[in-house]
């Protein structure tokens, strides 16, 4: 009984700041070809060249290159546990992979399927918070 008390405690210092994190933050990551808010949505969210990070006003906080666009395997993954460490608690992409869904679902990161520009996907994002 003891020793499964302590253990819940240590689940909640360690996994509830991250989890709440994760859904406070307001980050927003958009997978993109490029680099600049008129770019489409790229069609695979573990693939994307690259994520623009906006703040949850709209503001772009970073753009950043992907590191696991051309991983053998696993790419969506490690770009869910990536992009969650960055504090990004949404992502807009073309479409996921059921194992990058399962990884974003685990950490609490909600996502939408979106085409058309980075900026289109952003103000439908923003919309949707009103």
């Amino acid at each position: 009984m003891l020793r499964n008390l302590a253990f819940l405690l240590l689940c909640i210092v360690l996994v509830a700041p991250a989890a709440y994190a994760a859904q406070d933050s307001g980050k927003t990551a958009i997978a993109s070809p490029g680099k600049t808010i008129t770019d489409p949505v790229s069609t695979l969210a573990g693939r994307a060249p690259y994520f623009q990070i906006f703040d949850s006003t709209g503001k772009l906080i970073e753009t950043i290159e992907n590191p696991y666009k051309n991983s053998r395997g696993g790419a969506g993954i490690a770009v869910a546990d990536f992009l969650a460490k960055k504090g990004v608690s949404k992502i807009a992409a073309g479409t996921f992979g059921p194992m990058m869904i399962s990884a974003m679902e685990s950490k609490k990161i909600s996502y939408i399927e979106f085409k058309g520009s980075v900026e289109q996907a952003l103000k439908y994002i923003l919309d949707a918070k009103k």
